[in-house]
């Protein structure tokens, strides 16, 4: 079965959590396609959230780890849409 598998990360406090987050991006590198970083910039500067848009390819065992050590970490939230063809 075809499918694109689409993970929306949202940080409440990117500034403090983006090394963490950063690194289980490294640890499972080889499943995002794409990877694209929303946040609020305005006169005062960035906003301290944001939200990431993955597009990850896998199997669901790897993509539910990844799911979850995302989740793990303090301040971050993961949601996933799952789009078949």
């Amino acid at each position: 079965m075809d499918r694109h598998v689409i993970f929306g990360v949202h940080l409440t406090n990117r500034l403090t959590h983006a090394s963490r987050v950063q690194e289980v991006f490294t640890e499972f590198g080889e499943h995002i396609k794409t990877r694209l970083g929303l946040h609020d910039v305005g006169p005062h500067g960035s906003s301290p959230s944001g939200v990431i848009v993955l597009d990850v390819t896998g199997d669901d065992p790897v993509l539910d780890r990844m799911a979850e050590r995302l989740a793990a970490i303090d301040g971050v939230e993961v949601q996933r849409m799952v789009f078949t063809h």
